[in-house]
Formats: C-alpha cells, sequence, structure tokens
C-alpha cells in the first residue's frame, strides 16, 4: 500500500505541476516587462508589442509597435513588423518570459511588473539639458566597460555638463556627446541625430591609421597574387569564395550583414545556408580553408556561428554570453547563456582552417575567432 500511496502521490504531483506549466504557457503577456539587463521594457497590450529604453530619468519608445502574427514553435508568441521578428516563450514562472529577438544569438528575461516605472509615467521633456543628462544615465546605467577603458564616467560628466545649456544648438550638442564618448574607442557605441542628419561610430584605434585606405589594394592583392580562377560572389556580395594553391580554399567574409535584398532576418540566414552549400558541395577536394574576416566590420553572430557549424565535427560550447544587470554595480552580470555550435547535417568541411583577422575585424567580426575556438 505505501508503494501504491508513494504512486499516487507523485501522480497528483506530476498533474500538478503540468497544470501550473500549462498556465504559464496559455497566460495572457498582457503587461509591462522590464529586461534582465540591457536598459529595456517590453510593453504588451493585447497584440501589439513596444520597446522603450528606460533610466532612472526616461522611458523613451525604441521605435515602432510589433504586431502578434501568430505562433511559433514551442508555443512562441511571434509578433513582426516590416522586417524586425521578436518571439516570446515560457518563462519558469507566470510573471517571466523569454524574449528573443531573430538575429540574436541569446534570450532576454523578461519580468513582469504591474505598474509603471515612474518615468513611463511622466515623458522627459526634449531640452538640451534633460537630451544631455538622458544620455549621460544611459551609459551610467548600462556601459559595462567603463573600467576595461580607463575612464572616470562621473568625472566626464564635470567636464562636459557645464557645457549644455537651454539655448545649446542640435549641431553642437551632437558634438559633446561624440566627444564624450569616443575616447572608449568602442565600435559599439554611437551617436544618431536624425533631425540633423549626423552620425558618429565609436572606433577603435590601429596601429596603422592607413589601414581603412588600404581596404581596396588589400583585395587586389589578394585575386592577382593568390586566387587560381577568380572569386564567386554570394549573399549580396558580402561573402566571395575561390581557391588558392593546393586545393586550399578561401573564404572572404566581409561582414555578418546584408546577405540579402530583402532584409527579414530569415531571409538573409537563408542566403547564407544556401551559399555555403554551394561553397562545400565539394569540399571532400579541398585541403584546407582559409576564412578571412580582416575587413569586417560585423553584424549578427548568428551567421558566424552558423559558418562554424559548418567546420564542427562534435557539438561544443562557443562561448556564453552575459550583460550587465545592475545599474549600480557594473559589474553585476546575468546569469550566463551558453552559446553551442552544432555539428550540421548539410554540406561541410572537417579539415585544417586558418583564420585571419586584423584591427579591422569589429564586432562579429572578431567574435567568429572564438566561435572557432572550441
Amino acid at each position: 500500500m505505501r508503494g501504491a500511496a508513494r504512486t499516487a502521490m507523485l501522480l497528483v504531483l506530476l498533474l500538478a505541476s503540468v497544470t501550473v506549466y500549462s498556465q504559464i504557457r496559455t497566460e495572457s503577456p498582457n503587461g509591462f516587462w522590464p529586461t534582465d539587463g540591457y536598459g529595456e521594457a517590453i510593453e504588451i497590450n493585447g497584440d501589439v508589442l513596444r520597446i522603450y529604453e528606460i533610466t532612472a530619468l526616461s522611458c523613451i519608445s525604441a521605435g515602432e509597435n510589433l504586431h502578434k502574427t501568430g505562433v511559433g514553435a514551442a508555443n512562441e508568441i511571434v509578433f513582426s513588423e516590416n522586417d524586425d521578428t521578436v518571439r516570446l516563450s515560457a518563462g519558469i514562472s507566470p510573471d517571466t518570459r523569454w524574449f528573443h529577438d531573430d538575429g540574436s544569438v541569446s534570450n532576454v528575461l523578461l519580468r513582469r511588473t504591474y505598474s509603471l516605472p515612474k518615468p513611463c509615467r511622466q515623458p522627459p521633456v526634449d531640452t538640451p539639458i534633460m537630451n544631455y543628462r538622458v544620455f549621460w544615465e544611459t551609459f551610467e546605467e548600462n556601459y559595462p566597460f567603463f573600467a576595461l577603458r580607463k575612464m572616470n564616467w562621473l568625472a566626464v560628466d564635470k567636464q562636459f555638463r557645464p557645457q549644455v545649456t537651454q539655448s545649446t544648438k542640435p549641431e553642437e550638442l551632437f558634438g559633446i556627446l561624440s566627444n564624450m564618448i569616443e575616447p572608449l574607442h568602442d565600435a559599439h557605441t554611437n551617436v544618431r541625430a536624425k533631425s540633423i542628419k549626423r552620425q558618429f561610430e565609436g572606433y577603435r584605434p590601429t596601429d596603422d591609421p592607413r589601414q581603412k585606405k588600404n581596404v581596396a589594394r588589400i583585395g587586389e592583392i589578394i585575386e592577382t597574387k593568390y586566387i587560381k580562377g577568380g572569386l564567386r560572389d554570394y549573399c549580396n556580395k558580402q561573402l566571395q569564395f575561390g581557391m588558392l594553391a593546393n586545393s586550399i580554399g578561401y573564404l572572404r567574409v566581409h561582414s555578418f550583414a546584408r546577405y540579402s535584398s530583402d532584409s527579414e532576418f530569415v531571409k538573409q540566414l537563408d542566403a547564407l545556408e544556401s551559399a555555403l552549400d554551394d561553397i562545400f558541395k565539394n569540399s571532400n577536394r579541398l585541403t584546407g580553408l582559409v576564412i578571412d574576416v580582416r575587413i569586417n566590420p560585423g553584424g549578427s553572430d548568428v551567421f558566424g556561428i552558423s559558418i562554424a557549424s559548418r567546420l564542427a565535427s562534435q557539438n561544443y560550447l562557443a562561448y556564453s554570453k552575459v550583460a550587465r544587470n545592475n545599474i549600480h554595480d557594473p559589474n553585476h552580470r546575468t546569469a550566463p547563456q551558453r552559446i553551442i555550435v552544432h555539428v550540421s547535417k548539410r554540406p561541410s568541411f572537417h579539415g585544417p582552417v586558418a583564420l585571419l583577422t586584423g584591427p579591422d575585424s569589429n564586432s562579429g567580426g572578431s567574435g567568429i575567432k572564438v566561435a572557432l575556438s572550441p
């Protein structure tokens, strides 16, 4: 009888857990969902999803509304607008969800709140001083690498805040904000001022400032001195493939973006996979492969992982991804998300590979170095 009682108890517990899990999956996601890290929040109202950038001072819409377009795999709720697609899936409780943006290798944890943060109840006024304050606060709460870049952000504020007044012109404010972050030398930072058609992109200094001027020359030398029979273009000319001496393949990756004239991410990924199918369809004839990302500004890490999967002979951990998630502590991080390279079942190459990188390999262009190093 005790065995039967235990079996009945386990069955009750199992049914209870299934019921709870079902409720998690089917409960309406309406509400306000701050992200764990990233300084954003997701608002869902029926079939409409909106993304906000949030600081202690501000709550600013990050773009157009996305609209529910259906239910994807594993009961994901899919929202899309133009070429942007995001997906919501069940979290670990009714008040958590996982948020995935197509084009990202990882997810973002959402936690529902039933009251709007104070900044969202009263939008900030659009003045030079407030714009400056929101800009400074955004970096103060979210940027994780001040110590690495050896920058005192409070000292930056003391230097630049007195330069901003209510009469500061947009062009002047643009210059001030750009000057604040230029010393970071971080290619993932930028200032975009649509109203005055100005843009500043952070950059990483190189030992040889002439490098960027030699892009065309580098390509010319490779094609005339080393390639046998020319290069074939793929993926909207973002990939090129040819042959070196001794049956060694040469794959040049100009970027991890713009792989199709259709900017929808799934179409770009399809373009890459089709290109790799063609490149590796006769891979048994290759004695080696050179991948060149020396001039690659980056893009989606998904593309780098896709290329790595064609070279993998076993599944392996490429890297783990974390984000800063504490506005007071730049060293506090989200739980690591493991990014796995899975062996592809499509045409592949499992021989020796050499990767060429350089000072102009940025973001995903340098991230592939990690993805290819099991």
